[in-house]
């Protein structure tokens, strides 16, 4: 939405990764002189940790982007909690092969085989597993074990890992070096400098066409730097945020004033939302009319509606009207609050907000 006002040709603060916004930090500039030289080598475990949202998926699929496609196969995994036998019914599945039913054997057969025609016909084969840190001990295994295959003097198969944090510990616990051995290239993605946050907001406005319209004060990167800690999904998150309230509010110049208020807003709801996602809250009325907000929320979700008497109805219709009266005095700040929700995916943290102002409304 905000992109048509301030002329923008794309969104710049997408949160899907896109190799096409890469920012080359300095540490991302090393970590892909890394990746490239493991990816070269073409064999072991090429592995990249960082903590969430530190980009890990965009720098992976920018590497992925480069490779030369006729020698190469790329083939991605997304893991969750999965023991030995589950890895290899998910490489197996990842490749096209039959997989439900059969025996260890068979799989590693059947993978061996699809290794080796690939080969043959002058390819590797690349996995990309992301979320490894989820990976048990034994799935772990079964992904060294694959790395064993050969056509010659060339490996099959090549690993590209991606994981949080924790899985550094994983790697240097007892039982693992035969797995560190494997490993060409490593690499750990910190957050992002309070410079590079100013560069990786400019950079990625200016890719989408920015003509500095809304202008940015320079006190403002520094706040984002702050609030975000430099991770650059908490960049983007905000500031696509912060750039909906400047169209909301039909600003061409953004400040810290700004920057402090979508704040302000974002911590109210994380607020509600603690309320609202709570099944049990354990003092609902530790807050002014928390205990009320809470039961009308409940009470206005689908499968609670049945349950409305014809008084709570009357009640809830009579602030509704109130609330009407407060959108007339208010324009502006109803019409952000109903674009938020029309672009966020939690819905009930919206209309929990929805409803705190129905009822403050409702005691004036």
């Amino acid at each position: 939405m905000y992109e048509k006002y301030y002329n923008l040709n794309a969104k710049p603060f997408r949160l899907s990764p896109d190799p096409r916004f890469l920012f080359r930090s300095k540490a991302h500039t090393k970590a892909l002189a890394f990746l490239g030289y493991g990816l070269q080598s073409g064999e072991g475990f090429i592995v990249i940790i960082g903590g969430v949202g530190a980009g890990k998926t965009t720098l992976a699929r920018t590497i992925l982007s480069s490779v030369d496609k006729s020698r190469v196969l790329p083939v991605q995994l997304v893991t969750s909690q999965l023991e030995s036998d589950d890895m290899l019914r998910l490489v197996a599945a990842a490749l096209g092969l039959a997989h439900q039913g059969l025996q260890k054997s068979t799989l590693l057969r059947g993978i061996e085989d699809f290794l080796m025609a690939r080969a043959r016909e002058g390819k590797r084969v690349l996995l990309l597993v992301d979320e490894v840190q989820n990976l048990s001990r034994g799935a772990l295994e079964e992904l060294r074990m694959l790395s064993n295959f050969q056509y010659g003097e060339r490996a099959l198969l090549q690993s590209f890992l991606l994981g949080q944090n924790e899985f550094s510990s994983t790697l240097h616990s007892p039982g693992m070096e035969q797995f560190r051995q494997r490993i060409i290239a490593a690499y750990h993605l910190g957050a992002l400098s309070e410079t590079e946050v100013r560069e990786y907001i400019v950079h990625r406005l200016r890719l989408c066409g920015w003509k500095e319209d809304p202008q940015i004060a320079d006190g403002v990167f520094g706040k984002i730097f702050e609030y975000t800690a430099g991770v650059p999904r908490r960049i983007n998150k905000f500031c696509d945020r912060l750039f909906l309230y400047g169209c909301v509010e039909e600003k061409h110049v953004i400040d810290e004033a700004d920057v402090e208020l979508v704040i302000e807003e974002e911590s109210q709801e994380i607020q509600v939302t603690n309320l609202v996602s709570a099944e049990s809250p354990k003092d609902p009325e530790g807050s002014p009319g928390g205990r009320e907000i809470y039961n009308n929320v409940q009470a206005l979700r689908p499968e609670n509606a049945i349950g409305i008497d014809n008084a709570r109805l009357q009640a809830l219709e009579k602030k509704v009207g109130l609330l009407e009266d407060t959108i007339r005095n208010d324009r502006k700040r109803f019409q952000r609050m109903l674009m938020m929700l029309a672009l966020s995916d939690d819905k009930d943290i919206n209309l929990a907000d929805m409803m705190k102002n129905l009822i403050e409304a409702g005691k004036q």
